[in-house]
């Protein structure tokens, strides 16, 4: 069954597996400790730091092991803005930030500080002279991901880093995504990564901070790892996620060129194979493994359960999901469609033969859904009538876009279609239909119950 969620969690890589099995013989002892079976252990945690800390481009005493890349990231804004409290309280950060960083910024702002969001554009990229623009006087620390989990989209770390540097305002990078890939370019001060990403074991986390960024760890601690990540170290857990990390960058040029091409293929066959679908994020500055796209009159979790049944291991950042009724702050950032979102990515040795059949079979699938939610296949024949008024309170996505689909032709060009609904997914995916089908959004004005979005016909 292909698995095509690395995005999420890679596969264990065979050298993590045989590390990690060494490691359980080898490195059970306490590092901390001056006997033999600790000097043991406190050699393998030595060695292991710095193979990550020459592959993530750092000094090894810059870098300490956390439990997990969530918990790396919390740390690190958390210190960065205790040690620049007397700069400013304010935390700058991008729109499609990983809700780590989202979550570490409210956090912030229940302790008094501010946090200034910078959006992106329509293809998930901040602008770098606008997240400059945004850096002022009060500004206590910047965070910016070296490429969005959800779309793939590489952002402009380098040209962001200078500005921060030439501020005085440190930048702390999410590198989750891009590091499996190679270290992160620029001037970045601080940096937070999970090995689950590039083929290591889930619970090791890394927080990377530079040498002469103030930084103040919060909470207890303890003498471990420089006092910024407490408790005993899961040894066994980061000499497999080094040896991986190792690994993965000595074959990363070759792999990421393969499955560029994969991705590129996919990119480029499913708005031929499906109709009414939005390919997003940027189509060239992207993760060479990772491709998003989104299906008009589809339920998310439909589509996912459908290409589960046929094989195929998806994410999606839909609004329609069991977990929320709410759209992908990264999609709904992007102004993007949210509805029967697609995300593949595809992990180290993926083969083309099982690209070909997931685009054989994402067709079938995709018909599936509408067939079952009942979605237009051809517009109605135009009828007399200058404005028409849609009724689709109480329903939830994907019907409000698959209704006005079915009764946009029964106005004339130049006719309106008032969608009366309240669901909060309504909005950007009514927004996202007109890019997609070349029709006018006009106005979003509060109703009576809910919310009215009028759309004039243009062709």
């Amino acid at each position: 069954m292909p698995y095509f969620d690395a995005a999420s969690s890679a596969p264990l890589h065979p050298v993590a597996r045989q590390a990690l099995l060494a490691a359980l013989d080898e490195g059970w002892a306490d590092p901390a400790r001056l006997y033999r079976e600790g000097r043991r252990a406190r050699l393998l945690l030595d060695a292991a730091r710095e193979a990550v800390a020459e592959a993530v481009g750092c000094r090894p005493d810059e870098l300490v092991f956390t439990p997990s890349g969530t918990r790396a990231v919390h740390s690190g804004v958390a210190g960065a803005l205790a040690g620049r409290r007397r700069a400013g309280r304010q935390l700058v950060v991008s729109t499609v930030e990983h809700s780590s960083v989202l979550h570490a910024a409210t956090a912030h702002e229940e302790q008094g500080g501010t946090t200034v969001r910078v959006p992106v554009g329509r293809a998930g990229r901040v602008d770098a002279a606008e997240f400059a623009g945004a850096l002022g006087p009060e500004s206590a620390l910047a965070c910016l991901q070296s490429a969005n989990h959800e779309v793939g989209t590489v952002q402009p770390v380098e040209e962001v880093a200078q500005a921060c540097r030439a501020t005085g305002v440190p930048l702390l990078v999410d590198a989750a995504q891009s590091l499996p890939w190679g270290p992160v370019g620029g001037d970045w001060s601080a940096l937070a990564a999970s090995a689950h990403k590039w083929g290591g074991p889930p619970g090791v986390g890394l927080l990377v901070v530079r040498k002469g960024v103030r930084f103040a760890a919060q909470g207890p601690s303890d003498e471990r790892e420089s006092g910024r990540a407490p408790g005993f170290e899961n040894l066994p857990g980061i000499v497999a996620a080094a040896a991986s990390l190792r690994a993965v960058h000595a074959e990363a040029a070759q792999e990421a060129a393969r499955l560029r091409e994969l991705t590129e293929r996919i990119r480029a066959r499913v708005p031929e194979l499906v109709p009414d679908v939005e390919v997003v994020g940027d189509p060239e500055r992207r993760l060479p493994h990772l491709v998003t796209f989104s299906c008009l009159y589809v339920d998310g979790e439909a589509l996912l359960h459908e290409l589960d049944l046929a094989g195929f291991s998806v994410s999606s950042g839909s609004s329609c999901t069991s977990s929320t009724l709410t759209p992908s702050h990264v999609l709904r950032a992007m102004g993007v469609l949210s509805e029967g979102n697609v995300r593949v990515s595809l992990p180290v040795g993926t083969g083309a033969e099982d690209v070909e059949r997931f685009l054989a079979a994402l067709p079938e699938a995709v018909a599936a859904v509408r067939e079952k939610l009942g979605a237009p296949v051809a517009r109605p024949a135009v009828v007399p009538g200058e404005s028409l008024v849609l009724d689709v309170l109480g329903k939830l996505c994907p019907i409000p876009v698959i209704e006005l689909g079915k009764v946009i032709g029964d106005v004339p060009v130049g006719g309106t279609v008032t969608v009366l609904s309240d669901d909060g997914a309504a909005g950007l995916d009514i927004r996202a239909w007109c890019h997609m089908q070349e029709q006018e959004f006009v106005s979003e004005e509060p109703a009576d119950r809910g919310t009215a979005y009028t759309v004039r016909r243009v062709s």
